[in-house]
Parts: structure tokens; sequence; C-alpha cells
């Protein structure tokens, strides 16, 4: 059975359903939510303004994170020419690559090891929600995982720091500064300062989870000039990146706080079953070492317990920070599946046991990822939440073959810019002016302020192409013609 588990089959065949799972949890394709707007705005002014080291929102506010996967998102739109490809493919990217990864690296302890390595970080509820999302939690999970999964491959293999690793650890780092800054930082250093207390009394250690200062401190410089270089010359970076977005999340009056033990259920509940797993394995284990804790912990092999420091002081670090979102703790679940593939290895159980509750475990996980993705999927194309992007494609389609100039007014809804193909919104007195004064064909607004606007407009009539109005979205809109 557990052969069976780890066929080229069975791997095959739960890649295909991960594939399917990350590509279809976002159906149908929107901006309106989790703050995808502001990052699919970024590479929309690269490409169409220039701006390639410092960007804005919708809204005109300064963006708030580095450009990094907004040059990925350039780069994919100058090849394929599809913003809907190249606003998604960086996530979608990431998530297959470090999933075979965890394939790869699982496979050190057994090919069912790597089976459910991949298999846990494809099955939960975060991954698939993560990976087509235009966002940049995946890329910076790629990069963090990088870095903690050469560290540990240095502690398994019992070798040396050499030049090109350090270089790669530098590689690895400068990424993830220039995806989200030194959020970094909190997922590795606490792991690798647990370590370095206990390479004292670990023999097997010394030397080989440490590469030195330089990987860590110019990765540092070089985020530090892009945001010493936004303060000086950006106006508002200052208040909006460094204030609000950085010192803003530990303290308790810009962002909302949350509790303390905030992130702990919640991981449970998104990385079930495999988190009822682990937490049974490590019991079954400790039983049959009669619960001598301090005698497991002395034979833990050294990539195992990296491992272990790894998810556990990313996890008290981000839980002492106050202000708390559930994506944020993302990074520490492919260490999770990594631990989960060690534990397998390690036994603790009868044959026929583990052998049970490995396929129970795994085909729930199948079964509550994929009832969450297609909950998902069904409840988006019901409730219309593509109601903007269908809408702004009929206004765009009309506006190409009638030779439109367009302009959409200021909305609560940033991703209306993207959808209409237009940089800036339009505030209501200046659009009013150009259309009296000639030089506008056609207008998006609001519907509830369709009315006003009417009252105000030459030689203005309602159009057909309007929103389909969006459930629990109070705003819909309509276009306004002569």
């Amino acid at each position: 059975m557990t052969a069976r588990l780890g066929s080229k089959q069975t791997i095959w065949i739960i890649g295909a359903l991960a594939a399917v799972l990350f590509f279809a949890a976002n159906l149908p394709w929107q901006l309106d939510d989790y703050d995808q707007a502001k990052q699919a705005y970024t590479s929309f002014e690269m490409v169409n303004e220039g701006h390639w080291l410092y960007q804005h929102t919708p809204h005109e506010r300064v963006a708030t994170k580095p450009p990094l996967v907004g040059w990925i998102s350039a780069g994919i739109f100058y090849v394929t020419r599809s913003w809907a490809v190249a606003w998604r493919l960086p996530s979608l990217l990431a998530a297959i690559a470090v999933w075979i990864v965890l394939l790869r690296s699982g496979n050190v302890y057994g090919a069912t090891g790597g089976l459910f390595a991949a298999s846990a970080f494809a099955f939960n509820l975060l991954t698939p929600r993560l990976a087509t999302l235009v966002r940049t939690d995946m890329p910076l999970v790629l990069a963090i995982s990088g870095i903690g999964f050469l560290i540990w491959s240095k502690l398994r293999k019992r070798e040396q720091w050499r030049t090109h690793d350090r270089l790669l650890l530098f590689a690895l780092l400068t990424a993830a500064m220039m995806i989200k800054g030194p959020i970094v930082y909190a997922f590795l250093l606490p792991g690798i300062v647990m370590l370095a207390l206990s390479a004292h009394s670990r023999h097997d250690m010394r030397g080989r989870f440490w590469p030195g200062w330089w990987p860590w401190v110019l990765s540092s410089l070089i985020f530090l000039g892009w945001a010493i270089g936004g303060s000086i010359f950006v106006p508002g970076f200052y208040d909006q990146v460094v204030v609000r977005e950085f010192l803003g999340r530990f303290g308790e009056t810009i962002h909302r706080p949350q509790p303390l033990l905030f992130y702990l259920p919640h991981l449970l509940q998104k990385f079930f079953p495999w988190s009822v797993l682990m937490i049974g394995i490590a019991i079954a284990d400790l039983r049959g070492r009669q619960w001598r804790i301090r005698g497991a912990f002395r034979e833990i092999s050294p990539d195992t317990l990296w491992l272990i420091f790894w998810i556990f002081g990313g996890l008290i670090v981000m839980s002492i920070v106050p202000s708390k979102r559930v994506d944020r703790i993302f990074p520490v679940v492919p260490p999770l599946c990594l631990l989960l593939a060690a534990q397998i290895s390690s036994g603790g159980q009868t044959a026929s046991g583990r052998r049970l509750c490995l396929t129970i475990a795994l085909l729930l996980s199948i079964l509550c990822a994929g009832g969450y993705v297609a909950s998902k999927v069904i409840s988006g194309f019901r409730d219309h939440r593509d109601a903007l992007v269908a809408f702004g494609s009929a206004v765009r389609r009309e506006a190409a073959a009638r030779h439109w100039r367009y302009e959409v007014v200021k909305a609560e809804d940033e991703g209306l810019l993207l959808y209409l193909d237009k940089m800036h919104f339009a505030n209501r007195e200046g659009a009013i002016a150009e259309w009296n004064g000639g030089n506008l064909d056609a207008l998006i607004v609001p519907t509830k302020a369709a009315t006003a606007f009417m009252s105000d407009l030459q030689a203005a009539t309602l159009s057909q192409i309007k929103s389909v109005p969006r459930t629990d979205e109070p705003d819909s809109y309509i276009l306004i013609t002569h």
C-alpha cells in the first residue's frame, strides 16, 4: 500500500489534481478583493507610464510593496500581451515551483515522504486560494522556502557553505526583500537563533546553519537603498510605506490588532487534516519514547530540528506582531509539509496503522480542498463576482468599434480602472467639463449617481451597457453616451 502511494502514477495524479485546484480556485478571475487591484496596478503603471522603481495605487496613493513582482508581471505582459496572464502567472508558477521542490526534497525521506510533502502543500485551504491571486504572497513563499531549504540541505548533508551557496542565498534574500521587505527576517532569523543556541550541545550542527553575514547585509542594503530613495524623492512614500505599512504593523492604532494566539487556531484549521495527522504522529512517537522529551530532542537529526525551529520561530514572531492576517502566516506551510515527510519516515506506528492514517488523511485533504475550491467557484459565478470584468470588456469593445473617447469617474472599485484600460480616474467636475466641452464621447459612472450626472451633462443618454449587480456589493456602473 505504501509503495503504491509513492508510485509515479500516484504522483502524476496528485500533481494533476493540484494543478487543477491551483488554476481554478479563484475563478472567475477578478481584481475586486484582497488588494489585487493595487498589486496589478503596479505593473500596469510600469508599462504605461514607465514608473519602474516606485508606483501608485489606482487611487493615486503610494504603492507600499517593493517592485520585483511588478517587474516580473510587466515582463510577462511584454511576451504574452495579456494582463490576465501577466498578473496571475507569477503566483501560479511560484506555487508549482514550491510543489516540485517539496516533492523532490521530501523524497529524501522516501517516495511516500515526497508524495505527502507535496500533497500537504497542495491540498489545504491556503495554497489553492493564493495560487492565482494577484498578490505577492506566493512569490514570497518561494523565496523564503528556497532559503530555508538551502539551510536544511546543508544540515542534512553536513556540508560547509561554499561561495556559490552564498551567492544563491544572496539572490533569494534580495528577491524576498524586493518582494515584501524585511518580513523575510521574521520567518528565518528566529529559527537560526534557536539553532545557534542548540549548536553548543550538538557537534553535528556547528558551522553548517550560518552562511556568514554578507548575504544578509548586502541584500538589506539593496532594500534600504530603494526605501531611502523613495523617502527622499517620492512624496508621501515615507508616511505611507515606512510609517504606516512597516512601523504601523507594530502598533495598535493604524492597523487592526488581533489576539496573540490568532494564527494558531487558523493554521490548525486551514492546514487540516495534515495538522491533526502531524499532532497524532508526534504524540504516538512520544508515547513510544515514554514521553522522554529531552531524549527525543537529542535524537532528532539537525535537518529536522531546523524545520521545527523554522516553523515555530516564524509562528512566534508573527504572533507577537499586533497586526495579523491569516495569509501572512503562509510561509510556515512549506516547512510544515517537509516536517510531515520526516515524521512519516520515522514511523512511530504499526505499518498497517500508519498506512491507514496516511490514506485517510490524503483522501480527506483532497475532499476538503476540492470542496472548498468548488464552493468558491460556484459561488463566484452565481454571485456574478466577475461582473465588472464583463462590464469593462463590453465598454472597451464598444469604444473600439465606435472610436469613443471615454473616462471613468472616480469610484471605490479600484479594479475598474484596469478593466477599462485607464490609468487614472476622472473627478466629477473635470468629467462634466470635458463632456460639455465636446472632448468625451462616453462616461462610466456609478449607477446610483447616474441621475445626478445626467442633469449636468449636455445631450447625454443612458446606454444599455451596465454592470450586473454583484451579491453583497452595492455599487454597479453604467455607461453614459451622447
